[in-house]
């Protein structure tokens, strides 16, 4: 069953800058996995430092192997030293879908 991942955190806003390139490259390697429909990361135009999540998986088991990925250890790591706060992330199970 495909799952959706919504979600926040915060970064300083100071350290934006130089988060975008790091961000770029997680979500480059991520949308290559296997189950991977959607990943993005959106900065919050009204809110500096608030950066948005969006994900789609086909299966949970698919977005678990992604959490052990290293490039997944290596952001925790990169993201952590920048100060990011305020992660909360929920994963929903997507029963269907339609566009609006």
């Amino acid at each position: 069953m495909p799952v959706a991942v919504i979600g926040q955190f915060r970064m300083p806003p100071e350290s934006i800058a130089a988060a975008r390139p790091l961000m770029a490259k997680v979500m480059l390697a991520t949308r290559a996995e296997d189950g991977c429909i959607e990943y993005n990361y959106a900065e919050d135009v009204l809110d500096p430092g608030l950066i948005r999540v969006s994900e789609v998986w086909a299966s949970r088991e698919q977005l678990a192997a992604h959490l052990k990925t290293p490039h997944m250890a290596v952001w925790g790591e990169e993201r952590a030293a920048m100060g990011l706060t305020g992660r909360k992330i929920t994963v929903y199970e997507v029963t269907g879908a339609a566009e609006l």
